[in-house]
């Protein structure tokens, strides 16, 4: 026998949860639609649970903040893996929780992180899966979930981004199709027995900004780390890659002399 050790807010623990999961080294497109979907799960309800590690998973506990979401860590509460993320834990148990099944003092090794995903596959009635390359933890994660009974989703992807690849082969395996919030919604509300209302969404906006800076290594670094084949917007590269849109537009177009961008309608770009 196991047990677990819980902070923040325990009730938070006891709502209808739904795990969201997905690559660390996420694109743009990815993190912007796993905020998305949290932040619809959320108001709709659904606390969320993933486990705290970059990318897909940081951007869900993010976007879940006031609704409340759950990280599950593989090691103990006094050795939070990544470190960085140590204040992105803190902020989420005012309305959340951080759960462990270690000791408190454990350090995380690779093989404690499928022991985790196991407890977050556990603790959810369905998990999503937002990107995951071919070999991904992530997938762990769904092959547990199905051997749990819970549901499992998983958001398409463009065939040309390795990052999509895990996630197109759950769809082939069965897995349920996810575009939307309301995807998840209508399979879960049979299993609870009861409805559950989606926000109204807002519209978005273009961030302008000149071309008049010089970008550094790992701001360029970071601005094409976000970028695949599947079209993102100029706001959220600027907002993601947290950088100034002159910065942003300034690396767009040393791809685009280079023929390695292509620009779409709406203010979209794409790596060619």
């Amino acid at each position: 026998m196991r047990l677990l050790a819980v902070r923040g807010k325990l009730a938070a623990v006891t709502r209808p949860l739904v795990a969201i999961v997905g690559a660390r080294n996420a694109s743009a497109a990815g993190v912007k639609f796993a905020e998305r979907l949290a932040r619809d799960l959320g108001q709709a309800g659904f606390g969320t649970v993933s486990g705290l590690a970059r990318g897909i998973d940081a951007a869900a506990h993010r976007a879940s903040l006031a609704t409340g979401t759950i990280a599950v860590l593989a090691g103990g509460h006094d050795r939070i893996y990544p470190a960085e993320h140590t204040d992105l834990l803190d902020a989420l148990l005012t309305e959340g929780a951080a759960v462990s099944e270690m000791p408190l003092a454990w350090e995380p090794r690779a093989r404690d992180f499928p022991r985790r995903n196991r407890l977050i596959s556990g603790l959810s009635v369905g998990v999503v899966i937002v990107e995951a390359a071919r070999r991904s933890g992530s997938l762990i994660t769904a092959r547990l979930a199905g051997e749990q009974g819970r549901e499992v989703f998983a958001v398409p992807g463009s065939p040309l981004d390795p990052r999509a690849e895990g996630t197109n082969g759950l769809l082939k395996q069965g897995a349920t199709l996810v575009t939307e919030a309301a995807d998840v919604i209508a399979v879960l509300e049979p299993i609870f027995g009861r409805g559950f209302d989606l926000p109204a969404q807002e519209p978005e906006r273009e961030v302008p900004g000149p071309l008049d800076v010089e970008p550094g290594d790992d701001e360029r670094a970071r601005i094409i780390g976000l970028l695949g084949p599947t079209p993102v917007s100029i706001d959220d590269l600027v907002r993601l890659s947290r950088t100034s849109p002159a910065i942003v537009r300034t690396v767009l177009l040393e791809l685009e002399i280079a023929g390695r961008l292509e620009r779409h309608g709406g203010s979209l770009v794409s790596l060619l």
